[in-house]
């Protein structure tokens, strides 16, 4: 899609449009299936069998209570005659709405072609599921920060989806990951020592701490988190898209203060929004942590104004995070 905004977001470390809870599940049949999408399993039921593996999928994201996802999508890539390559496949369904991708297939090579070309387009993610650590380790090997590997011993009921239905429908920026009951998922009786391998090996699990059934951690292949990832991406196709709108629905965005301070106001009314869903921190005083710096017109170069092109702006935000873990100190007196 051509587009006359762009915005690049890098993140610090440490930090003192889409459908963005939209599924996308992609399958395989000879013929190949066009992007559709689906509101509930009755629906799903009349193209795709319950033996398939895309109607298994559809049932892990659609089972989860009152947070499963409102909608979700279903393709199938061709494996017959002249059949679709990885890179064909995804080069139809990028204009689509959809964000988080789930695939049927379990394959290394077709899991790291996946991961690969999410990583390259740099705007959704992508869960996976294995029940072997050291075909996770060779994708942990490759850094990628936008892949979720879910380890299960039964990963036939699709464990990443069940995970991707009972939180990516939240607001953004409202949800960790971690922590997390999944509907008709059965935890791992491991141990300790079990886990940390997992964690070791790039991937999450499902356990039970205290009594309750929860996901053990929340993090991409790389170690960031998952919340960070869909955070900065939603910040950023927002703001895309408010300015475009601006162009669009403005019958002239001078090259003057006014216009400028109009692009600034666009960028700030997201940054609220972030805050606002629990994205950006707060300080002590309450107040939102975020700021914006657009330069004025005598500012900027004069090259820049010919071409009408204003490349002045940025912006800054600190994460709100989340807490995972704690120690607290106690001390009794006598």
């Amino acid at each position: 899609m051509a587009k006359d905004v762009n915005v690049i977001i890098e993140i610090e470390t440490p930090t003192p449009r889409l459908g963005f809870g939209k599924p996308l599940i992609l399958g395989s049949s000879a013929a190949g299936k066009p992007y559709k999408t689906y509101t509930e399993l009755s629906s799903v039921k009349l193209d795709y069998a319950e033996t398939t593996e895309e109607y298994k999928a559809a049932y892990a994201l659609l089972n989860q209570g009152d947070d499963s996802p409102a909608e979700i999508a279903i393709a199938c890539q061709k494996t017959g005659t002249e059949p679709e390559s990885i890179d064909d496949v995804l080069g139809r369904l990028w204009k689509e709405d959809w964000y988080f991708l789930i695939t049927t297939t379990t394959l290394q090579a077709d899991v790291d072609e996946f991961a690969a070309a999410i990583e390259q387009n740099n705007s959704r993610e992508y869960f996976t599921r294995s029940s072997t650590l050291a075909d996770v380790a060779l994708l942990l090997a490759k850094n990628y920060s936008r892949t979720i590997v879910f380890y299960h011993t039964d990963i036939s009921n699709y464990p990443e989806a069940a995970l991707v239905g009972r939180v990516g429908s939240a607001p953004v920026g409202s949800v960790t990951w971690k922590f997390k009951y999944l509907q008709g998922i059965v935890p791992l009786d491991i141990t300790d020592t079990d886990l940390r391998e997992i964690h070791a090996a790039g991937a999450i699990t499902y356990v039970t701490k205290a009594g309750q059934n929860q996901t053990s951690e929340g993090k991409t292949l790389s170690g960031e988190w998952i919340d960070v990832i869909h955070s900065k991406d939603y910040i950023r196709f927002n703001i895309e898209y408010a300015i475009q709108r601006l162009f669009a629905n403005t019958d002239k965005v001078s090259f003057t203060d006014t216009g400028i301070a109009q692009l600034e106001s666009e960028t700030r009314t997201v940054l609220q929004q972030g805050f606002n869903q629990g994205i950006i921190a707060a300080d002590e005083d309450g107040q939102p942590m975020y700021g914006t710096t657009f330069q004025t017109r005598a500012q900027t170069d004069p090259a820049d104004r010919a071409k009408r092109i204003y490349n002045g702006g940025s912006f800054w935000f600190d994460l709100a995070g989340a807490i995972h873990e704690t120690t607290i100190r106690g001390l009794i007196r006598k």
